[in-house]
């Protein structure tokens, strides 16, 4: 079938209209036709190819709500109606250690990103979220619970995912000094998460003016990373730190607010390589991680656990014509706090 999209046809060409096929249902298919998509750095990063290996044309888009308007001969877990979402990844091997134990995201084998990337069949190029509709697998759909609006729920297929598996898997919860760096799409999921899960929640952020913000979305306190002696003051207070910017920080610094046996997790993905200190780590049995997304059934519990406790992601409904406006806003930081399209104007 053919749908409406938006795609780049090379590195860093501005986005076009097009028309791009999905394949016929199979037994196992549902069609979503596609309300919200929300804009990731990393479509821009992809498209703009700063990190190789780009597929052209690109339909960027991995953070996908909409409708189930068809479903294959043996669906059993869709209906038609029902409120449906598409994250990173549409395929896996499915027979690796790591996809049987439900971290797909970790597939050994072939993962088939939502653009980007090749099917199962390692050839045919996959196609993202800006567009109009899409067929995926029913095992790598996911149900968006009622009293959750599509447009809200679209970037925790993927900001929401990434900060709450390592929350979850942190075990982030009452009894825990949690700080999260930077308020960006990523870091205001992280606060409104470690704060529903019971945490003790500090926004960590250059910005004094992120404050009232961090404050508001449920941080417990504020500390402002570029005021030194806030910083010493602030030593050993911190069970765990997620870092959600992709700016090229001095680590040491960062683990040095860790407590024995802290842990610092990375989910920012800066472009150059990072150092860090071996005191840092060794001075208190400190550990430096990192995570990447979740796995279906977690990304599940993800949105059920958003679900249950009334929120989504803060966003910025956005026309397709705005996009690369909206690129550039990304870019510079200027988004609370994540751009969502309505795919009815693609």
């Amino acid at each position: 079938m053919k749908v409406s999209a938006y795609s780049a046809a090379s590195a860093g060409a501005p986005l076009k209209p097009t028309t791009i096929e999905r394949r016929d249902l199979r037994p196992h298919d549902i069609l979503i036709d596609i309300k919200f998509s929300g804009v990731c750095h990393t479509d821009i990063h992809q498209a703009r190819e700063e990190w190789g290996q780009a597929i052209f044309p690109m339909v960027p888009g991995h953070e996908i709500a909409g409708v189930v308007t068809e479903i294959g001969s043996a669906v059993t877990k869709f209906t038609v109606g029902d409120h449906a979402g598409v994250g990173c990844f549409v395929d896996s091997c499915r027979e690796c250690e790591n996809c049987t134990a439900g971290v797909e995201q970790y597939c050994q084998g072939h993962v088939s990103f939502t653009y980007n990337g090749r099917e199962a069949d390692q050839e045919t190029p996959t196609y993202g979220g800006y567009s109009t509709a899409i067929v995926v697998d029913e095992n790598y759909g996911l149900k968006i619970p009622a009293g959750l609006g599509l447009d809200v729920a679209a970037p925790l297929m993927c900001a929401g995912i990434t900060l709450y598996s390592p929350l979850h898997n942190w075990g982030a919860g009452p009894g825990m000094r949690v700080g999260i760096v930077g308020l960006g799409g990523l870091g205001h999921m992280g606060v409104k998460i470690a704060h529903a899960m019971g945490a003790e929640v500090t926004l960590i952020s250059h910005s004094p003016h992120k404050e009232a913000d961090a404050l508001r979305l449920g941080a417990d306190h504020f500390l402002l990373s570029s005021q030194k002696e806030a910083m010493k003051a602030a030593r050993y207070s911190f069970d765990l730190i997620i870092n959600t910017v992709s700016a090229n920080l001095n680590l040491d610094r960062y683990l040095s607010l860790l407590t024995l046996d802290g842990t610092m997790v990375m989910v920012g993905l800066p472009l150059d390589a990072l150092s860090v200190r071996t005191f840092s780590l060794t001075g208190a049995r400190r550990s430096l991680a990192g995570s990447n997304i979740g796995g279906i059934q977690e990304t599940q519990e993800m949105l059920d656990f958003c679900a249950g406790h009334g929120f989504g992601s803060d966003v910025e409904v956005i026309d397709a014509k705005d996009i690369d406006t909206a690129w550039e806003r990304v870019v510079n930081s200027d988004v609370k706090y994540r751009f969502v399209i309505d795919t009815s104007t693609i």
